[in-house]
């Protein structure tokens, strides 16, 4: 199955970033994909909230949620939205990070609220936290599909196995994990994170990213790792897109999955145990 992993630049305006995501998108389909991925936040990457509260919109009203619909369902392909940043209703007001699986008909098929939030404090100049703003999930979904289960997860989650033993014990067999990925840990950990979540699962993992320098009306800097990837269930990487922003093309053969697992059945060996 021709796959295309679009790696991003986005800005904190969602309607530049529309622009330049359906372009791609565009130049995805008639390079023949039939499945598209987007990283996570593809709508606005922004740290200020008032910003946020600014542009962003309930799912039932935001326009980049409305066009990629709308693209996927002419282009007849599956559509996976890493996430968007959306407004919620009730409670303290908090974001949506949520990632989306769209149908050849322009139908959501299943959305996901990332569970895992990055609260984290890397050095003395960059600390995260995304619980401030954000309101986690508290739910694991896997997307049915004609060419596979999906399982759904964005960024930080992949840093939690047992989400992934749980979805892949659903009938897994692609992992998800968009991302908008700091620097300073992806090039410590974001390889071998994924390989690792391919290879305990016998899944193929697909993780496109945001990259580079992202501009932002206050002028405050944030940078991404890219390198989006595609790992193959039996851990190799065959696809890793760099830095450059684009669209990345990658075959799925779904049989490899099952040589994967029937090699090394991690999956069928698992046994309860009693914690420490």
């Amino acid at each position: 199955m021709k796959t295309a992993l679009l790696q991003l630049n986005a800005s904190d305006d969602p309607a530049a970033n529309l622009i330049e995501t359906r372009a791609l998108l565009r130049e995805a389909v008639a390079g023949g994909a039939e499945f598209v991925l987007t990283p996570e936040v593809t709508n606005c990457v922004s740290t200020s909230r008032s910003h946020q509260q600014a542009v962003l919109a309930y799912e039932e009203d935001d326009v980049t949620l409305a066009a990629l619909r709308e693209e996927a369902a002419k282009a007849g392909i599956w559509l996976l939205i890493g996430s968007l940043a959306l407004k919620t209703r009730g409670g303290d007001g908090r974001f949506a990070n949520r990632s989306f699986v769209i149908s050849p008909q322009g139908e959501i098929v299943a959305r996901y609220d990332k569970i895992h939030m990055f609260d984290v404090d890397i050095s003395a100049t960059e600390t995260y936290r995304e619980s401030a703003g954000y309101r986690p999930g508290d739910k694991a979904v896997a997307a049915e599909t004609p060419f596979a289960k999906i399982g759904m997860s964005v960024c930080y989650d992949m840093r939690f196995p047992a989400l992934y033993q749980a979805l892949a014990e659903a009938g897994a067999r692609i992992l998800t994990m968009p991302a908008a990925f700091s620097p300073v840990t992806g090039a410590a950990h974001w390889h071998s994170l994924l390989r690792a979540r391919a290879i305990e699962n016998g899944c193929y993992v697909l993780a496109p990213a945001q990259t580079g320098t992202h501009a932002s009306a206050d002028h405050k800097t944030r940078d991404t790792y890219g390198h989006s990837l595609v790992v193959a269930p039996w851990g190799e990487v065959v696809l890793d897109a760099g830095t450059a922003p684009g669209v990345y093309f990658c075959d799925l053969d779904m049989e490899e999955c099952d040589k994967a697992r029937a090699k090394v059945p991690s999956l069928a060996n698992r046994r309860p145990f009693a914690a420490p």
